[in-house]
């Protein structure tokens, strides 16, 4: 094959922009993997296992935080800001990256990165992506400067910290925080701070916010008065969101109220903090304040349901997300009252909305089970220690019940991929993997068949 007809078959193959931005991610793991696996990365000055690195490389660029060493015992300064860059380029989007560097260097933007953009910002039209774009890296950045300054504030005045390991501190949780990491800078990632609401409010309004998705945040901004305004995707993402924080904080103080090993020795103040805490972190966060593995089976069952919900479209959060999750009830109610169209409020949806939603529930379910059943074959835990981690890693969330770094080397090469899987979504990866779009040119006879 001569050099043009590489080319060509190259570009016929990467034209899609779920498969680039497939590749894009697949190209920051690799890079992070050999950074993260070179003796400046580690403490020790030793070159660090290919699977470590690939592990934490695929955890901070997929915005997980799953862990198999303790972050800041194992890896050096360099080691850390590498795991802060990815965890920023992950949450930011790599073609996003790519379309801000394309307008850098040549000021203007071609129709296929106006594709690309849109498809990683989840844009509703492939208008100005150019100011899309440059609004979501700003809002971003600010996001994390004043999440940073609140935290460096706090280490500083509240644990006397000196100032530059404040202001390191502040930066690197803020980083992890707004883009729904959950790397920690502590052996018991933040349960020291379990009561200290300066702590963990900030980063669970960060969270929150990073976990909405930019296309609701910037209808917030423009319209955050006049609700009526509003799009579906902001009405049902907030509501949803709001739903689910409610339920989850109810759930969780009922549960582990009484718990000797969670929140039973808190006071009642800090009970409540802990409990919100907890419910928030589910969104695909990871932080946790709290001892996972010593909360009870009920608990972690809550926990598995709002990390596969995970948070809103177009964020840095995962998860099957809230839309999806608040369309699959409007669809079941559609079905129970008989009728042939989904309509939410006073809008109908297109009729692809509720197949794509029912598809994406679905692939989820199955590629949770599926890694759930290998990863009993490959470890010797339980269950529900199992499908918890399962659950974790395809929501991009982090939290665990402590059997990530115990697990087999070809059970962390999966949950790795797992990670993978559910970053970049199971349809985009799909759409990836596809050598071509087909579209049927024409219709088979109908046959009606019984359901259920």
């Amino acid at each position: 094959m001569s050099r043009g007809e590489w080319a060509a078959a190259l570009g016929e193959r990467f034209q899609h922009p779920a498969r680039v931005i497939s590749t894009g991610f697949a190209a920051a793991v690799l890079a992070g993997t050999a950074l993260l696996s070179s003796p400046l990365a580690s403490a020790s000055g030793e070159p660090t296992h290919w699977i470590t690195a690939l592990f934490t490389a695929t955890s901070a660029v997929c915005v997980t935080g799953l862990v198999v060493v303790d972050t800041a015992a194992h890896w050096s300064a360099f080691g850390e800001a590498v795991i802060a860059v990815l965890i920023q380029v992950g949450g930011l989007g790599i073609m996003t990256l790519a379309t801000v560097f394309t307008v850098l260097v040549s000021g203007r933007l071609g129709l296929r990165a106006r594709l690309f953009a849109q498809a990683e910002t989840k844009s509703l039209s492939a208008i100005d992506l150019r100011r899309v774009v440059r609004n979501v890296v700003l809002f971003s950045l600010f996001s994390e400067a004043v999440v940073a300054v609140v935290l460096t504030l706090r280490f500083m005045l509240g644990y006397g910290e000196p100032f530059g390991r404040a202001v390191y501190l502040g930066v690197f949780h803020a980083v992890s925080a707004f883009n729904n990491a959950g790397f920690a800078l502590w052996p018991d990632n933040l349960m020291r701070f379990v009561t200290d609401p300066w702590i963990c409010l900030t980063i669970a309004i960060a969270v929150i916010v990073g976990g909405l998705g930019f296309p609701v945040l910037f209808e917030l901004r423009r319209s955050w008065r006049r609700p009526s305004r509003w799009s579906l995707l902001t009405r049902i993402t907030l509501g949803v969101t709001a739903a689910l924080l409610l339920a989850g904080t109810a759930v969780l103080l009922a549960t582990e109220w009484t718990n000797p090993r969670t929140l039973g020795p808190l006071p009642d103040s800090g009970k409540v903090l802990a409990g919100f805490f907890a419910a928030v972190m589910p969104r695909t966060a990871g932080f946790n304040s709290l001892d996972i593995a010593q909360m009870h089976s009920s608990s972690w069952l809550v926990t598995d349901l709002l990390m596969f919900i995970g948070g809103g479209s177009a964020g840095t959060a995962g998860g099957i997300k809230v839309t999806t999750f608040g369309l699959l009830a409007f669809i079941v109610w559609a079905e129970l009252r008989g009728e042939p169209r989904v309509n939410v409020g006073n809008r109908r949806l297109p009729e692809t909305v509720p197949r794509q939603a029912v598809t994406i529930t679905m692939v989820g379910i199955m590629v949770v089970v599926v890694s759930t059943y290998l990863l009993l074959v490959l470890t010797p835990h339980s269950l529900e220690k199992v499908l918890f981690e399962a659950i974790s890693a395809f929501g991009t969330v982090g939290l665990s019940t402590g059997i990530t770094a115990t697990a087999t080397p070809a059970g962390q090469l999966l949950l790795s991929l797992l990670m993978f899987v559910g970053r970049i979504g199971p349809l985009t990866l799909g759409s990836a993997l596809a050598l071509k779009e087909r579209t049927r040119r024409y219709e088979l006879p109908e046959e009606r068949m019984i359901v259920g």
